[in-house]
């Protein structure tokens, strides 16, 4: 367990705790004996989280600023998760509302409630002014936003992709490889990743927790393999123990299927993704090691729970 403040235990405020990061995040927070507020308009999506007794799900709209000013008040530390890869429209608009505005209503909450302490989830290569991508540049602006409170104790947090059991990039690959038989055309397909996985990014927010060393900060984090698009296609394939037939697109073919996909419901695959691909998704610093973390590497844990033996439609029917 992680040392309490002055002797008791935390009240964190995780905002985005009903997503992927925000689960394992949730968990480690409970069982290490620190209370939780989850504010969010779906409590339903975090039923799971409410066996575990210090976890409370506060429901209202969190772009109100008097329900979040009371989901904050009397919080030591917030978290800010919330985040998408993909909006419904094509402008922009939809990451802008979800990053920037969400991160400027948030600390304009902590200020109201005086929470004094803010870990923010931003991206590698979150840059206002010069990212390739709507997705890129907005958690940009939402880092900028959050840099800026020089009397707020933050950190910023910026991994490479995130992969584990639930997670949107391998489970997407293993579900097209299955339906195509194995034939993946694949854009960017050299595009470079350092791949860390959903329970060390979880470990560098709970070591964060208390400022410290850790106040002002900014830390990449990475996984100790550094992969092309196409090869975590191919892992995820023989983990799965499926057929794999990578065709690598030219730019031009790229932009085309991203195009096209635009208008698939779910967005699959989008310009605003293909956009974000244009940049290998590296560290250029050891947020881990700074934070004395070994992350975990990305091949060893897909059969973990991409088997086959693991996956329900491979096991037989009982009556």
């Amino acid at each position: 367990m992680l040392p309490l403040l002055n002797g008791r235990p935390l009240v964190v405020a995780v905002c985005g705790g009903t997503g992927f990061v925000g689960h394992a995040l949730v968990t480690r927070l409970a069982r290490a004996g620190h209370s939780v507020r989850i504010p969010t308009r779906d409590p339903g999506r975090a039923d799971d989280l409410l066996t575990l007794s210090s976890v409370e799900l506060l429901r209202g709209n969190v772009y109100d600023s008097d329900f979040l000013r009371r989901c904050l008040e009397g919080c030591d530390v917030v978290v800010n998760l919330v985040g998408i890869l993909n909006e419904r429209g094509h402008d922009g608009s939809g990451f802008r509302r979800a990053h920037v505005e969400f991160t400027a209503g948030l600390l304009r909450a902590m200020q109201a409630a005086r929470a004094a302490r803010l870990l923010q989830m931003s991206a590698l290569n979150a840059d206002a002014a010069n990212g390739r991508s709507y997705y890129l540049r907005t958690k940009g602006e939402a880092e900028r936003l959050v840099r800026a409170q020089s009397r707020l104790g933050w950190t910023v947090f910026r991994p490479s992709v995130i992969f584990g059991p639930g997670d949107s990039l391998t489970r997407r690959f293993a579900r097209l490889l299955r339906l195509s038989r194995g034939l993946m055309p694949l854009a960017r397909a050299q595009t470079r990743f350092a791949p860390i996985h959903i329970e060390d990014v979880a470990e560098a927010f709970m070591r964060a927790l208390h400022g410290g060393a850790a106040e002002h900060q900014v830390y990449e984090l990475c996984g100790p393999e550094v992969l092309t698009l196409r090869e975590v296609v191919e892992l995820t394939a023989r983990a799965a123990q499926l057929p794999c037939h990578v065709l690598p697109l030219p730019d031009a073919l790229g932009r085309l299927q991203a195009a096209l996909m635009d208008w698939l419901p779910g967005k699959p695959f989008s310009s605003d993704n293909y956009r974000s691909l244009l940049t290998d998704s590296i560290c250029h610093e050891d947020g881990c090691a700074a934070l004395g973390l070994k992350p975990a590497g990305f091949s060893a844990l897909l059969p973990e729970w991409l088997s086959p033996a693991r996956q329900p439609w491979s096991r037989p029917a009982t009556s």
